[in-house]
């Protein structure tokens, strides 16, 4: 144990000499600042000391707690944190496995009297103090500003450590891995980074694939509540020619093109409905089996996104969210109705209902499908790297 707090307390001292380490934190601190110099009040929102009236945008519709907590989840971790510091910490840990490795610095740590998968992990661990205090500093900084601006204590913010240290360690894993593979920092820090747009293109197609899934749902719901009256006037429309005498064929006893019973002929909108429910309810088929085949491979694969959002998850409610997305509606507009649903013909209703249900199907996802494939990915990594280290002939 005297071991591993020996190494632990050498790779603070390395990082606390590293100016990016630095950098990073003052950065960090700066988007708090930021973050702080927003604000809401009764008539609109407000930037540094000005304001700008606004008849949604403002602290009667949406609670300023509720604002700064979207404002943390929403763009604080998954912009900052998630992307920016997060690569800013892969430059700065990308070389500790290959420099602990290289010759001449491996042969001191290997006399010591510790074991080499916890010599290799104590490593690995120490590259996630990085992120560990990145995101300390950050979250407690947000807590404060939220206490102050928003008049409300959030203690569950704190949630932001384990999952954004969860979201890094998938990315460190490999980095170490690759490092200890090729010895060079430069191959591990780029191979990492091409194995994260990897990641973020599966999430974007298993976006896609939900989005397609749920608009032909929702097209499928619209074309079905159509389909009843369309019939009615159908049924009067075909009445009336055949009181009229009128002919329903041709000369050669056929349905014009496109059309193959006497009530399509009598309203052609309702042969039209029939299409296009027919051809929403194959998209549903397609776009169901490719969401299963997207859903799949991202389950051996660590969900880097779909953790991130977990913060998102537990801070803020469906309710919240569909009170926050209700100020695009607003921009759009001009009002804001309390239900959008699949009956409308705006084209732009059935959008705002596949994104609703998309957002739900995401959000429905197993907390435990999510972590633990993540984590059992990592395991495995880490488990072959510790193979691999045991066995080298340093």
């Amino acid at each position: 144990m005297i071991q591993t707090w020996a190494l632990l307390v050498d790779a603070y001292r390395e990082l606390n000499s590293k100016k990016l380490f630095w950098i990073t934190m003052a950065l960090s601190l700066l988007v708090v600042c930021a973050f702080g110099a927003f604000g809401l009040y009764p008539g609109g929102y407000s930037a540094l000391w000005f304001k700008f009236d606004h008849a949604f945008f403002n602290s009667r519709i949406i609670p300023p707690e509720k604002f700064y907590k979207f404002i943390f989840a929403s763009i604080g971790i998954p912009v900052w944190l998630t992307w920016i510091a997060s690569i800013l910490a892969l430059i700065s840990t990308a070389g500790i496995i290959p420099d602990f490795v290289s010759g001449g610095a491996i042969e001191l740590s290997l006399s010591k009297p510790i074991g080499r998968v916890r010599l290799f992990l104590t490593k690995y661990f120490t590259g996630l103090l990085f992120v560990g205090f990145q995101v300390g500093v950050f979250t407690l900084a947000c807590i404060a500003v939220i206490g102050v601006r928003g008049k409300s204590w959030e203690p569950d913010l704190l949630l932001a450590i384990p999952i954004v240290l969860c979201f890094y360690s998938y990315l460190f894993a490999m980095c170490a891995l690759i490092g200890l593979l090729t010895r060079s920092s430069i191959a591990a820090l780029l191979l990492t980074l091409l194995f994260w747009i990897f990641l973020f293109a599966m999430n974007a197609t298993d976006s896609i694939f939900v989005m397609q899934r749920e608009t032909a749902r929702a097209k499928i719901e619209h074309y079905e509540r159509r389909q009843a009256p369309l019939l009615r006037v159908a049924e009067g429309q075909l009445k009336a020619l055949k009181e009229m005498g009128s002919s329903l064929t041709d000369e050669d006893g056929n349905f014009p093109e496109g059309l193959t019973t006497e009530l399509e002929v009598a309203n052609p909108m309702l042969a039209s409905n029939r299409r296009n429910l027919e051809e929403a309810r194959q998209s549903l088929d397609k776009w169901t089996q490719w969401s299963k085949i997207a859903t799949g491979v991202k389950t051996v694969l660590p969900k880097t996104q779909e953790t991130i959002k977990l913060l998102e998850r537990s801070l803020l409610s469906s309710d919240d969210m569909k009170l926050l997305s209700r100020q695009e509606e607003y921009e759009r507009t001009g009002r804001v109705s309390e239900n959008t649903s699949a009956d409308s013909d705006d084209p732009y209703v059935h959008h705002q209902v596949a994104a609703r249900r998309t957002e739900e199907a995401f959000r429905d996802r197993s907390v435990w499908w999510i972590l633990g494939t993540s984590l059992s990915f990592e395991i495995v990594v880490l488990g072959i790297a510790c193979v691999i280290f045991t066995r080298r002939d340093f």
